[in-house]
């Protein structure tokens, strides 16, 4: 690395990131910072009019994308999101699960079904992915996989339901678990734990908005680019010596 310039130790040119839940809020910002540093992407979603809209745009950044719009939960389309991208692109070197959902309120509103959904979308999704995309990575001895977590998974939060935060924390356990398993394999998993972020998921009014700009200590609500600023460094190649971690990207919100 000392003979590395700083341009060249971020750069991800050459490389090829899958990004779920990569249509919008940090997702989206994500794919941005990976597009300008060089990455292609593999953009995975829900919504096809949704995901395609944002695959256009990026590409009239110049950036080269393939949109995948898929249900994350469904086992059988995961891996045929793997596959599509190896057929396009020949490899993948990065893969950030994102994807989730978000639902608030206390433990008496929810349903077996929604603890379900909120599993099997925020947690499950994250295992099928891994386990797709691990042995490619193993096998060419190199390899990102970055999970984003929350702050709910550490600490309960100050929004979202018990079934989110156990799926938050499940996530990090998985992270330190397959981060043993694939060190061997040069391959590093991480994850990002942001606080609160500037995204759709959970609208806020504006009295919630100061209460929590007044627990910040930094004072403002966080933005899709401070984790994807967080989420470029673990993919580069300044965290080659970094895995099993956990990222606290949340304002001072939490303190370890």
């Amino acid at each position: 690395m000392p003979d590395q310039t700083l341009e060249s130790i971020f750069s991800l040119a050459g490389q090829v990131a899958i990004i779920t839940g990569g249509s919008r809020g940090i997702g989206r910002g994500i794919a941005e910072t990976f597009g300008a540093a060089g990455a292609r992407l593999a953009l995975v979603a829900r919504d096809p009019a949704r995901l395609a809209e944002t695959a256009d745009q990026l590409r009239g950044q110049g950036y080269e994308v393939l949109d995948c719009p898929a249900d994350v939960a469904v086992e059988a389309q995961v891996n045929a999101i793997v596959q599509r991208v190896v057929e396009q692109f020949g490899q993948v070197d990065i893969l950030v699960n994102n994807a989730g959902i978000l639902q608030a309120g206390p433990i008496g509103n929810f349903t077996a079904g929604d603890w379900e959904r909120m599993i099997a979308t925020n947690l499950t999704s994250v295992f099928y992915f891994c386990r797709a995309v691990a042995p490619l990575l193993s096998a060419q001895r190199s390899g990102r996989i970055i999970n984003i977590a929350s702050i709910t998974g550490q600490t309960g939060g100050v929004s979202g339901g018990v079934h989110y935060s156990a799926s938050k924390g499940g996530m990090l356990a998985l992270t330190k678990t397959l981060a043993r398993d694939l060190a061997p394999y040069n391959v590093t998993v991480n994850a990002i734990c942001p606080g609160q972020i500037e995204t759709d998921i959970l609208p806020l009014t504006p009295e919630a908005r100061k209460r929590l700009e007044e627990m910040i200590p930094l004072g403002r609500i966080g933005r899709p680019e401070d984790i994807a600023q967080a989420a470029l460094f673990l993919a580069s190649a300044a965290a080659s010596y970094i895995t099993g971690a956990a990222i606290d990207v949340n304002g001072g919100l939490l303190k370890r």
